[in-house]
């Protein structure tokens, strides 16, 4: 019986992946897998348990340290590195689990399109606008936390790729948002259901985030904006 490892043609499905997106996982899976465990009892003892109430008060993005930092103009380093470390917490493993799905998906597309630093770069710029959009629409005591705001910039990315690519084939432009639409839509009928909280305002300030970025960063734009002001 051949072993599929022997087969020229196998390649094991993280070998797929760009070195980024890989990272990028370890990073969120390790710190829910930690929690997890945590919450389970098998590692950390009894204080385990407040691990994760623990990382979102120490490591989450608070609207209202934010406004604090306006108000006062002073913006300690470890108040701003919430922007970036605030999408690897997460409330629950189900809430982690969706996340890490869709961000190996969707970066996985915008490394390959876009290259694996402008993904990166993607990625956190997406939850940083985020937050922003959090702290300054926002008066909300509720912490932000959860990598939905820079996913939903991967969406921004995916959604500009195909908006260009039906730009060129005369295809109707908009159908580019219907991703993000069903999402919105989604999350709108939730809301009939359960308390869904004003996370959704971080995700759409997300998308957007990203789906500007992208003028900058997705393939042939540079070109496409020198010949632009050429013609000026």
């Amino acid at each position: 019986m051949s072993d599929e490892n022997d087969d020229p043609a196998f390649e094991p499905p993280f070998n797929t992946l760009p070195a980024v997106v890989i990272l990028l996982f370890l990073a969120m899976a390790g710190v829910e897998a930690g929690l997890s465990l945590g919450e389970a009892g098998l590692v950390g003892g009894p204080s385990a348990i407040g691990w994760r109430l623990d990382l979102v008060r120490d490591w989450g993005f608070s609207g209202q340290i934010f406004d604090a930092m306006l108000q006062q103009g002073q913006w300690p380093i470890e108040h701003l590195l919430r922007f970036v470390t605030y999408p690897f917490i997460h409330l629950s493993f189900t809430h982690s689990l969706i996340a890490i799905v869709l961000m190996v998906a969707l970066g996985k597309m915008a490394a390959e399109v876009m290259g694996s630093l402008a993904m990166l770069a993607l990625f956190v710029l997406s939850g940083i606008g985020g937050a922003l959009a959090y702290g300054l629409f926002l008066d909300d005591p509720v912490w932000l936390v959860g990598a939905y705001p820079p996913v939903y910039g991967l969406i921004g990315g995916y959604s500009f790729v195909l908006w260009r690519k039906l730009e060129g084939t005369g295809g109707q432009q908009l159908r580019a948002f219907s991703l993000i639409g069903v999402l919105m839509g989604l999350q709108l009928v939730w809301s009939l259901f359960a308390e869904v909280g004003n996370g959704w305002v971080a995700d759409l300030a997300g998308f957007v985030t990203g789906f500007a970025f992208s003028f900058l960063c997705a393939p042939g734009e540079w070109g496409r904006m020198l010949a632009r002001m050429r013609n000026r």
